[in-house]
């Protein structure tokens, strides 16, 4: 996954309905858009992740 500030990322759950959590890119702090990436989810819970299979970028 590449990716930039200001993107927003959506991790869905892990299990059957679990709700998916989104957020906005601040920070990418591998090399040219590499995790891992600092998020601000729209609870307002902030969190460094390393994106799995569950995540995704959402679409504009």
């Amino acid at each position: 996954m590449q990716t930039t500030v200001g993107q927003r990322i959506v991790i869905r759950g892990q299990s059957v309905g679990a709700p998916e959590r989104h957020g906005e890119i601040l920070e990418v702090r591998g090399a040219d858009g590499a995790p891992p990436y600092y998020i601000r989810f729209d609870d307002g819970h902030e969190s460094l992740i390393f994106p799995g299979p569950d995540c995704a970028l959402e679409h504009a």
